[in-house]
């Protein structure tokens, strides 16, 4: 308790705890509000209740097997941290990826980012009282889902982009599918444009609320769609394109608002730009040709290959037992998820081992915004802003 200064004179402030049990916080994040009535005087977010220990775990794995952990960190964006490790991992070993396997994983990164921004747009319908979107968002997300179980049988955790490529061939009809998504997804997003866009409830929740400026946004080294919508235009894919992302014709949408309907836009108009990416890396993507890179001892030899031949055999053998051992030495790397700038550095001390393994995860930095945001807000209005900074709290407690 505290006295703060208001209009009408001195008056004693509360404090609040919201969560970390609270479902609009989206995980097990508490966040400790000092309130004057129902006016946010104070933030605090307080984090650590879902500590998975996932860095930690890195260093007692072999590096192919570390894989399996990146999926469960952000577990809206799997294939984006699949990506992010292995491409750290390739950079220290120096390896080249056939341009078929990278194709293939732009197109699953943007599968995967349309996947994540529908699942933070229905959750936050949700949060703001929108029951029907939360249903229409979930039904698209099956879709992708079926997709992501037909290339890699998994529906969520795929552990599908490995070291040096991927880990299974494109499978028979995997055209037929994305296609049938791409022809069906615009209009559903039309769709939830059509209740929510124009709607004056939700114009009323989201417009002039959680309102950042553009230099307060790179002080606190935000990204993604949050800094985007603050007017700032910074994505990876075109800054320091990865992936042969500079080969594809995509817009990066911005606002200048810098409130949660901004950000809600800019996360819209990303699902368009993604279904563009999609469409053209199919075009891209040839029917044969190499998905994994030639480099015997790192990359598993093809089934087939280790059923005949016998160094083939004993390389796999050696692969899963022991591992490889990458030289001495570091790397770091980053990509765009679906929240913003994911990085991952690796450090090699020549065991089969990382030495060190950590994550730049962006829901934990722009995390830090979050009392910037609501101060001077009402109690309604965190959720809301706590919705739009879109955390997922497995990246934030890694």
């Amino acid at each position: 308790m505290s006295t703060v200064e208001t209009a009408t004179g001195a008056t004693k402030t509360m404090v609040l705890n919201m969560g970390p049990q609270h479902p609009s916080t989206h995980g097990v994040l508490r966040v400790l509000l000092e309130l004057d009535g129902e006016t946010v005087v104070r933030a605090v977010p307080d984090l650590g209740y879902l500590h998975t220990g996932i860095e930690k775990s890195c260093e007692d794995k072999t590096y192919s097997q570390a894989i399996t952990l990146t999926d469960r960190m952000d577990y809206l964006n799997p294939l984006g941290n699949n990506l992010v490790y292995c491409l750290a991992v390739e950079k220290l070993l120096g390896l080249e990826i056939p341009k078929r396997a990278q194709y293939v994983r732009v197109m699953m990164v943007e599968l995967q980012r349309i996947s994540s921004h529908l699942v933070w747009l229905g959750t936050h319908a949700i949060d703001m009282g929108a029951m029907s979107v939360f249903l229409y968002c979930f039904r698209e997300r099956e879709e992708i889902l079926k997709i992501f179980e037909l290339f890699a049988g998994q529906r969520m955790m795929t552990s599908y982009i490995r070291i040096g490529g991927l880990a299974l061939e494109p499978p028979a009809g995997w055209r037929g599918a994305v296609d049938r998504f791409l022809k069906m997804m615009p209009s559903r997003i039309d769709e939830y444009e059509s209740l929510l866009t124009g709607n004056r409830i939700w114009m009323g929740r989201l417009k002039d609320v959680g309102y950042i400026s553009a230099e307060d946004a790179v002080a606190l080294s935000m990204t993604g769609p949050t800094l985007r919508a603050a007017g700032i235009n910074y994505d990876n894919r075109k800054m320091f394109p990865y992936s042969s992302y500079d080969e594809f014709e995509f817009d990066v949408p911005t606002r200048t608002e810098s409130d949660c309907f901004a950000r809600y836009m800019v996360r819209v108009l990303e699902m368009r730009e993604s279904l563009k990416i999609v469409r053209q890396a199919m075009a891209k993507i040839t029917d044969s040709g190499p998905i994994r890179t030639e480099a015997p001892g790192i990359v598993p030899p093809s089934r087939e290959k280790m059923k005949t031949e016998m160094e083939a055999l004993i390389y796999h053998f050696k692969i899963f037992t022991e591992g490889f051992s990458p030289a001495p030495g570091e790397a770091f790397v980053t990509v765009e998820s679906p929240r913003g700038e994911l990085g991952c550095f690796i450090a090699s001390d020549g065991s089969p081992k990382p030495l060190r393994a950590h994550f730049r995860s962006p829901s934990y930095i722009n995390l830090q915004a979050l009392p910037k945001l609501v101060t001077g807000q009402l109690i309604s209005d965190v959720v809301a802003c706590i919705g739009t900074i879109d955390i997922v709290l497995g990246e934030v407690d890694r």
